[in-house]
């Protein structure tokens, strides 16, 4: 089983999460992350450092949000990967509460 980042990180990009994985497998795009279902190995350390409750192990992804897991599979193989913590966007915090933010990720 892999973790998966979701909708909730789109805008947000909160990095918290990438300082604490011991295998590298986030990998970062203008404005969301994505985790590489090859490279985690289900440590579950990242899940609770998301502040936006982005990241779901992949069997408990919400029924909406089912694309993500393709989704982190599909931009892992494109984006590089990040494994230092980094100031969130400026508007970050406006952002975190707002839904169904999928046409809003740029790739």
């Amino acid at each position: 089983m892999t973790f998966v980042v979701t909708d909730e990180c789109i805008r947000c990009k909160y990095t918290d999460c990438v300082e604490v994985c011991p295998v590298d497998c986030f990998h970062e795009g203008p404005n969301f992350l994505v985790i590489d279902p090859d490279e985690c190995i289900d440590c579950t350390l990242c899940e609770p450092e998301c502040p936006a409750a982005a990241i779901h192990a992949e069997d408990d992804v919400p029924d909406h949000q089912q694309q993500f897991i393709a989704l982190n599979a599909e931009l892992a193989k494109q984006w590089p990967v990040i494994s230092e913590k980094k100031d969130p966007p400026a508007d970050a915090e406006e952002w975190v509460n707002v839904k169904d933010k999928l046409q809003y990720l740029e790739r």
